[in-house]
Order: structure tokens, then C-alpha cells, then sequence
């Protein structure tokens, strides 16, 4: 019989076939490890190769690591500087390993090429041993002594790695101030540069516990120092230049003649080729000036130059970051910008965020002699392909309409954009023209004549079609179909997923109702019928509030629901001035560019609660039976993953509660009044202070609303207590589909007890309570104090099902609830009884 082939398997010179080849190599490095042969050290670079390329694939090498040691003593370069990478990454996870370095590495501290001595007094404080730091005192101290810059400036930095492994180490041996006395002796400036940082840092630690070093650090901000170094500015590379300037800001100059000089010493900085240079000494020429007013805006028209040139040289990114801070001058003296708005010009081929950018400055420096220029190029883009850019520059039309006094010719174009056949600039467009109608209501005639003519059945976006819905209640004495339109609208109530769409439903109607009393009243009856039974708490609650208004007095209700408007002055500011001057205090930075200040994305309290990784393995899937827990297994991601995926975004049309007393079913045309008789039965209406009214009967505003109700409606029976299974079984595939289908039926905020949260330290916890109580998990992760947690459940005797993500913060003591349901009107039962079992979640 013939012996099996072997399967043909290609080798790699990056991939070993079997740990053979480990093997293999070990030999051959140690025969070459004594000799001296010519043309031995090719053979080891090949050899080095091999091992480096093993390691960066993930395979352990460690093995070798006694022959790598040994082939380290040539003076070839290249072989030391892949020893040193070698050395490096295995001395981290192996601090037993970096004992067999320490003699070599220290040999190489003394070597005659100061290349190699740099190299290795770098690798040898990259070891990061705390156990070790005894061997890298001496070395450094003879670094920051010799004579080559390079050694010194890598000692330098080394003397910052070994503060942070043992700062008693590095202040023992008495090296901030060897460093001190660098930064001001030495002749390298990159050397001075270095010295700067580091004594910055260490100092900056050190303060809170030594007055010593407290003092030092202020020291730095003296007179002395901070004009020695802007006098050796231009011998400083670019990066050390920005470590001065951004110390230059910090200096507080004792009269004007210092702010002059140190002005007069940065001029020519203005026009470095280097933007963050320029960025650098536009910040320290803005601090010092912020106390003569008259310097200060100078300073703007000196600066102005320099950026704009930056602006349209250079990469898109860097453009961007240029003009994030361009942006935030403009927004702080447009008018000097004023005459400038063309380089703000959109290019064809620039990116869509630095368009966006350029949109928003336009929108900032319009006054009255650009206005029309600016608005003529904004309209062009309306036309763009890049629809984004489309709807900002409608938008921005808007905005330099509502800060202008002469609209005429902006009130024409928006106008003209609500004819164009395209959907999203009708829809902009219309959000636009509500906001001018509330500031400039004398153009409420030739608005209204055009909107008038745009279908609602056109207008697919809800913040569109509740503008057009506003504008039908504000002006239905205006437009003649405004009521026809309105019960259209509200007879596909059903069909609107939009809550906001919902709510300005309500308001117009009882608008138009106030105005047009005949023509309106059965549409008023439906809405609020509609409204009563809508499963949105917010829309319930307004539909309600208004019912309750007309029964008490219908007067009243025309005086809160449609008084007399004045026009709107002012717009409410997306940033207050407080956030502006802060992210001013933080130019040329991150802050600028993020259009926040650094605390809102540096500190964990205001970046969110929930901060969960997007890797799989942080969640455990589990199929829980009614009486254990199966262990976690693991599950593939995707993109369409939505069980996984801890970024979930919120369902647009799904609508929400925010978690009221209130509660109603969904909508069903036929048991409106029903619905509405249970709501109402316990009011009664008076209306004297209308003329001609005489005090009505109970119900009697139903009859004219023609809901059609009993007079004597009889109570609703109490729903049956829902009883869950507790040997319910779902796939983690159909809990992912079902939860991408479903919207979103409740979420709310709920707070833990405090033995709750004592309880919860770790996922299995909650898990078993929670079975007990037949709710039972399909995913868990995070760790204290974020857990997140997805929940099923079953009805006893159907086949009805209930999602829930619960996100819980123990910190905070919250739960943040999210509940999908096959039936949405159990789902508040449903609500209730997962509280009820949360609640009780480590009580004893």
C-alpha cells in the first residue's frame, strides 16, 4: 500500500513551517555567535530578519533570546539596532529575560560610536523593570555628560522614563536639576527642548507634593527664561518651537514694553511655512493682548494674512484645522472678516467637512454690503450633487436671513427653493421659511402663496412636515384647504411614526379649529381622539391637556392654545459665551478643532456614562434554561450585528415615553371612542364666560367634537395580571432580527435600590435574580460601574414576545431601559413587572 502524499504547502521566509525552524535558527546564531568570519555579519542580519519577522506575526521567539544577546557584540549597526527592537519587546513581558541585557546594553553605554551609545541607553530604559532601575542611574548620568548632542538628547528623555518607573530614583539622584542647569548651558537646542519638556512634566507631578518643585515650575514662566528662549527661537527645530511659544502664552508680562517686545521678537514667525508655528504665535499674540482692546484688534488685522495664506495651501486636514481656528475668529470679530468672505468660496474638490466649514464662516461675516453676493454663491450650491453640502447651504441662506434687516431679495430665493422638484431642498426650504415667518410675519402673504401649492404628500421628512403643519395652523385663515389638508393628515395618524409630527398635528388643528370652527370641528374630534389613544407619551399627555382645556373653557383654551404672537428677536444660541471663551482660553489645541473645551472630551464624566467596547468578546451569549445558566459562547460579529453592537443608534421612527403615570394603547381607529369615553368619563364642562353658551351637560364638547360618545360609558375592566414563561427559549439570531425589526415601545430611567447596586459587581448576578423572575439574558458585558444587559421574556400562554436593554450605571444608581414587544400594548405591564423584579434585586 502507497504511503499517503504529502500536501503541498508553499513556505514563507515570514512564516515558519513548525517549531522546527525555531530550532533551527537558535543553532545557527549560536554558531554564529563567536566567530568572526568575513561576511558573518550578513549572516546574522538574515538571521535577524527571520526572528524580527517571526515576532511581528505573533510567534514566540523568546526561545533565542540568550543567542540574540550574543550576536549583539559587532559593531555593525543595522545588528544592534534589531537586537535592541528584539531586547525591547520580550524584556516587557519576560522581566527575567531583561537581566541577560543588562550587561550588554551597559558594554554598549560606552561604545566609541555615539550612535550605538544612544541606541542603547534608549533600549535600555525602554526595558521598564522597576527591579532594574538600579542600572540605568549611571548610564544616564554619564548620557546627559557626553559629548555627542545625540546621546544627550536621548538621556534626556530617559531621565523622563525613569521618573515614571521610579520618580524617588530619578529625584534621588538629583536629576530634574541636572536638567535644569542643560536647559539653560547647553548649546543644542533640541537638547534645551527636550530638557524643557521633561522638567515640565516631572515638575507639573512633583508640585502637588513638594513646594519645592512648585516653585521651580513657576520659575519656568520667568522673565529670564521665557525671553532666553524666544531670543534662540529660530535655532529651534518646529517642534520645539511651538514647546516655546505655548510657554510664551502662559507668560504674564509685568507692563505693555514687554508685550511689544516679546510681539516684536515673534513678528516673523507669522510667516512660517510650519501652520502650527504660525497657529502657535497667533495664540501667545491674542493672550497678550487681551487687555488693550484697541492692540487686540489690530493683532486680528495683523493675523488675518498669515491664515487665510494657510488655508488655501497645504493638505484638506490641515486646511481644516486652520480654519476650525480661523472660525472660531471670525465668530469672535466678523466684521473684520467682513471683506474677506471669498476665501471662504466652496472648491469643487475640497472634502465635505471643510465645505461645511467654509458654509458656517459665510453665514458669520455676512452683513449688509456682502449680503447679496454671499447668498447668490450659497444658492449655487443648493444645486450641488453632494446633498449634505445642499441642505447646509440652504440652511446658511436661512441664517443670513434671519440676522439681516433687508430680506427682500433672501425671502425670493428661499422661495424659489420650495418650487425646485427636489425633495430635500423643498424640505429645508420649508423649515426655513416657518423660522422667517416667525421673525418677519409681513411676509406671511407671499410665503403663504407658495406654500399653499406644495403637497403634504411631497413632504416626507418630519421636521419639514411639521413646519408646513405650523404654518397651516398659524395661517388657516390664510389658506383655504389649511382645515381639508389638516383632517387629511390626521386620517393617516397611523401612518406617522414622527412623534414631533404628531404634537404639531394637535396644536394646528386646535389653531385652525379657533379660526374656522365648522370646517375644522370633526378633525379636532378625530385628533384628539387619536391623540388620546396615541402610545407617546408626550403626544397623549398634550392631547389630553388640550381636551381638558376646551371642557373648562373654551375661551381659555383660544388664549393658551392661539394668543397674539410678537415676532421672534432673537434665536437661541447653540453655545453659550461661557463655552466660547473657554474653547477661546484653549486655542490651538484639540478644543478649537472639536468645537468644545477639552474637559467635555478628556473628562470620563462628560463623555457619557456608557462607555463599552465595540469587540465581540466583551459579551457573553446565553441560552439560560429554567433552571441554570449555560456558560457564555461566543459570537460572531457583523455589521448588521444590532445584539452586539454597544454604538446602537437610535430608531428614528420608533416612538418612546419618557416614563409618566399615563399610559394608552396604540391607536385603533375603532376604538376611538372608547378610548377617548375611558379618558374623559370622570369631566364635566362649563363654558359661561362665552356669550350665548349656557353651562352644557357632561359630554356635550364630545357631541360637538362629533366623538360620538355614551353618555353613560361604562369603566373599562381591569387588564389581567401578565404572567410570563418561565421556560422560555429564543436564538440569539431571532433576538437579532426581531430587535431590528421592532420599534421601540418604552424607554425609560430607572434608579436602582442601594442594595442593588451593592449586589451588582459582576454580570452572573443579576442574571440568575432575573431568571427567577422568568426574564432571561442573551447577552451581557462591561465591568464596573457600566454593565449592559439584553433581556427576552414570553407570555404564558402565547407566543409573544419582549425584548429589553437595560444599561445600568452602579455610580449613578441608574437603569436605562429600552423595550420592543410583539404586542406594544403590554408592554407597560410588561415595564412594570421588570421593575418590580430589578427593584428587588439584592433586598434579602
Amino acid at each position: 500500500m502507497a504511503p499517503p502524499a504529502h500536501s503541498q504547502r508553499s513556505t514563507s521566509p515570514s512564516q515558519p513551517s513548525g517549531k522546527g525552524e525555531v530550532s533551527d535558527l537558535k543553532s545557527q546564531l549560536r554558531q554564529l555567535a563567536g566567530s568572526r568570519a568575513p561576511g558573518v555579519d550578513d549572516s546574522k542580519r538574515e538571521l535577524f530578519k527571520k526572528v524580527i519577522s517571526y515576532m511581528t506575526i505573533g510567534i514566540d521567539v523568546s526561545s533565542v533570546f540568550g543567542e540574540m544577546v550574543m550576536c549583539s557584540a559587532t559593531s555593525d549597526i543595522v545588528l544592534k539596532k534589531m537586537c535592541y527592537l528584539y531586547v525591547g519587546n520580550y524584556a516587557k513581558v519576560n522581566p527575567d529575560l531583561a537581566l541577560l541585557t543588562i550587561n550588554f546594553l551597559q558594554r554598549d553605554c560606552k561604545d566609541e560610536d555615539p550612535m550605538i551609545r544612544g541606541l542603547a541607553l534608549r533600549s535600555l530604559c525602554l526595558l521598564r523593570v522597576p527591579n532594574l532601575v538600579e542600572y540605568l542611574v549611571g548610564p544616564l548620568g554619564a548620557g546627559l555628560k557626553d559629548l555627542n548632542s545625540y546621546v544627550r538628547i536621548v538621556a534626556v528623555m530617559g531621565v523622563l522614563k525613569l521618573y515614571h518607573i521610579s520618580a524617588s530614583t530619578c529625584v534621588d539622584a538629583d536629576f530634574p536639576a541636572t536638567l535644569k542647569h542643560m536647559m539653560l548651558s547647553d548649546s543644542d537646542t533640541q537638547v534645551v527642548a527636550n530638557c524643557l519638556t521633561a522638567l515640565q512634566e516631572i515638575w507639573s507631578s512633583e508640585a502637588s507634593t513638594s513646594e519645592e518643585a512648585s516653585r521651580e515650575r513657576e520659575a519656568l514662566l520667568s522673565k529670564q527664561i521665557v525671553f532666553r528662549f524666544l531670543n534662540r527661537i529660530k535655532e529651534f527645530s518646529e517642534w520645539a518651537q511651538c514647546l516655546v511659544l505655548e510657554l510664551a502664552a502662559k507668560y504674564v508680562p509685568s507692563d505693555n514694553n514687554e508685550i511689544f517686545d516679546i510681539m516684536n521678537l515673534l513678528e516673523d514667525r507669522l510667516q512660517h511655512a510650519n501652520g502650527a508655528v504660525v497657529l502657535a504665535t497667533i495664540k501667545v499674540f491674542l493672550h497678550l493682548t487681551l487687555s488693550m482692546n484697541d492692540v487686540h484688534q489690530q493683532v486680528y488685522e495683523r493675523i488675518k494674512a498669515p491664515l487665510l495664506t494657510l488655508v488655501s495651501s497645504g493638505s484638506p486636514e490641515q486646511s481644516f484645522a486652520v480654519l476650525s481656528h480661523l472660525h472660531l475668529l471670525v465668530m469672535r470679530a466678523p466684521f473684520i472678516f467682513s471683506s474677506d468672505y471669498k476665501h471662504f468660496y466652496c472648491q469643487y474638490n475640497e472634502p465635505s467637512y471643510v465645505k461645511k466649514l467654509k458654509l458656517e464662516m459665510l453665514t458669520a461675516v455676512a452683513n449688509e454690503s456682502n449680503t447679496y453676493e454671499i447668498v447668490t454663491e450659497l444658492c449655487e450650491y443648493a444645486a450641488n450633487v453632494d446633498i449634505p453640502i445642499a441642505r447646509e447651504s440652504i440652511r446658511a441662506v436661512g441664517k443670513i436671513a434671519l440676522q439681516q434687516y433687508d430680506v427682500n431679495a433672501i425671502v425670493d430665493r428661499l422661495l424659489q427653493f420650495l418650487e425646485m422638484e427636489k425633495d430635500y431642498v423643498t424640505a429645508e426650504a420649508l423649515v426655513l421659511v416657518k423660522d422667517l415667518l416667525r421673525k418677519y410675519p409681513q411676509w406671511s402673504q407671499d410665503c403663504i402663496a407658495v406654500v399653499g401649492n406644495i403637497s403634504s404628500k411631497n413632504v416626507q421628512e418630519p421636521k419639514a412636515k411639521a413646519a408646513l403643519i405650523w404654518m397651516l395652523g398659524e395661517y388657516s385663515q390664510d389658506m383655504h384647504d389649511a382645515p381639508y389638508i389638516l383632517e387629511s393628515l390626521i386620517e393617516n395618524w397611523d401612518e406617522e411614526h414622527s412623534a414631533e409630527v404628531r404634537l404639531h398635528l394637535l396644536t394646528a388643528v386646535m389653531k385652525c379649529f379657533f379660526k374656522r370652527s365648522p370646517e375644522t370641528q370633526k378633525a379636532l374630534g378625530a385628533a384628539l381622539a387619536a391623540g388620546l389613544a396615541d402610545f407617546h407619551q408626550d403626544v397623549h399627555d398634550r392631547a389630553v391637556f388640550y381636551y381638558r382645556l376646551l371642557q373648562y373653557n373654551v375661551s381659555v383654551a383660544e388664549r393658551v392654545v392661539n394668543p397674539p404672537k410678537q415676532a421672534v428677536s432673537v434665536f437661541a444660541d447653540t453655545q453659550n459665551s461661557e463655552i466660547k471663551d473657554r474653547i477661546f482660553d484653549e486655542f490651538n489645541s484639540l478644543s478649537v478643532v472639536y468645537q468644545k473645551p477639552s474637559y467635555m472630551f478628556t473628562d470620563k464624566e462628560h463623555r457619557g456614562p456608557f462607555e463599552f467596547s465595540d469587540e465581540v468578546g466583551n459579551l457573553s451569549i446565553g441560552a439560560e434554561s429554567a433552571g441554570t445558566v449555560v456558560p457564555a459562547q461566543r459570537v460572531e460579529a457583523n455589521d448588521k450585528d444590532l445584539l452586539l453592537s454597544t454604538s446602537e443608534k437610535e430608531e428614528i421612527r420608533g416612538p418612546s415615553t419618557n416614563g409618566s403615570a399615563y399610559s394608552a394603547p396604540s391607536y385603533d381607529g375603532s376604538a376611538v371612542s372608547a378610548a377617548a369615553s375611558q379618558a374623559l368619563s370622570e369631566l364635566t364642562i362649563s363654558n359661561p364666560s362665552v356669550p350665548g353658551h349656557a353651562p352644557l351637560p357632561s359630554f356635550a364638547i364630545d357631541d360637538l367634537l362629533g366623538l360620538g360618545l355614551p353618555e353613560a360609558p361604562a369603566p373599562a375592566p381591569s387588564p389581567a395580571p401578565l404572567k410570563l414563561n418561565s421556560k422560555a427559549v429564543l436564538d440569539p439570531g431571532t433576538f437579532q432580527q426581531k430587535w431590528r425589526q421592532l420599534p421601540i415601545s418604552l424607554s425609560q430611567e430607572y434608579s436602582l435600590s442601594p442594595q442593588g447596586v451593592a449586589a451588582l459587581t459582576a454580570p452572573p448576578a443579576l442574571l440568575r435574580h432575573m431568571q427567577g423572575h422568568s426574564i432571561h439574558c442573551i447577552a451581557s458585558g462591561g465591568q464596573s460601574p457600566n454593565f449592559k444587559f439584553f433581556f427576552f421574556a414570553q407570555k404564558a400562554e402565547e407566543s409573544s414576545t419582549f425584548l429589553v436593554e437595560c444599561i445600568i450605571n452602579t455610580s449613578l444608581a441608574k437603569a436605562q431601559l429600552k423595550i420592543k414587544a410583539d404586542d406594544q400594548s403590554t408592554s407597560q405591564a410588561f415595564s412594570a413587572l421588570f421593575q418590580s423584579a430589578l427593584s428587588n434585586f439584592g433586598v434579602p
